[in-house]
């Protein structure tokens, strides 16, 4: 049987401009990695946090595919995940409990993005010192058997690392494919991949591709922005 299109309400009128704006770049992010084949049907998530001193959040409505969310689908919740705006959808509590841990240790991360692909493959409260000791500074883990994980000052820049993330996995997976024992990086390339990212990007990161990375999504399906 048929299921009849889901009808989310807008909630521009209910928030400021800036919630706004954010939520339109989330629910792109959301549909980017549906388009590029990063989702796991509807259990992975990503989060952004929202301006101001309060520790407040936007995720995924539980249950939905990722070409489904919209800037209004978007639940905002506190640090425990309970909803701070009405939402007929629901949260899921487990699976923001590794974008909490970051969230809250590291003022610089907007925006965290967690991934199960094939490239790159319960978490528990307990796990939460061991994770941030890993992360540490960086905007890159791996967590061994359950994914990649990326953070940024904005959800360009996090959208781009796991763009690169993925890409690398993805390469070396190809490249072991072949059989032959992978070789060392020159340590003096892996040096220059900051200072080239930079160039390639004129100093703006996620920013320089994010405008595109719209206009594409635009031409495929404008929906995200309602």
């Amino acid at each position: 049987m048929s299921q009849e299109p889901l009808h989310i309400p807008s909630v521009q009128h209910l928030v400021s401009p800036e919630e706004w704006q954010l939520r339109v770049d989330l629910a792109a992010c959301y549909r980017l990695v549906a388009l590029y084949g990063w989702s796991d049907l509807v259990f992975t998530h990503i989060s952004a946090r929202l301006p101001g001193p309060g520790h407040h959040f936007l995720i995924n409505p539980y249950g939905l595919m990722f070409d489904e969310i919209t800037a209004s689908s978007l639940i905002k919740v506190d640090l425990g995940c309970n909803k701070l705006m009405d939402s007929p959808f629901p949260v899921n509590p487990a699976g923001f409990v590794i974008h909490s841990a970051v969230h809250e240790a590291r003022a610089d991360a907007q925006c965290v993005i967690h991934t199960h692909t094939r490239a790159g493959v319960a978490f528990r409260e307990d796990e939460k010192p061991r994770l941030l000791a890993d992360m540490g500074e960086a905007n890159f883990l791996m967590l061994r058997n359950h994914g990649l994980l990326t953070c940024g000052p904005t959800i360009a820049d996090a959208f781009l690392s796991m763009y690169v993330f993925e890409s690398a996995c993805q390469i070396q997976i190809s490249a072991q494919s072949g059989g032959a024992e992978l070789t060392e990086v020159d340590p003096q390339i892996l040096q220059g991949i900051a200072h080239a990212m930079k160039v390639q990007t004129g100093g703006m990161g996620g920013q320089f591709a994010w405008p595109a990375l719209l206009r594409k999504l635009d031409r495929v399906d404008p929906g995200y922005r309602s």
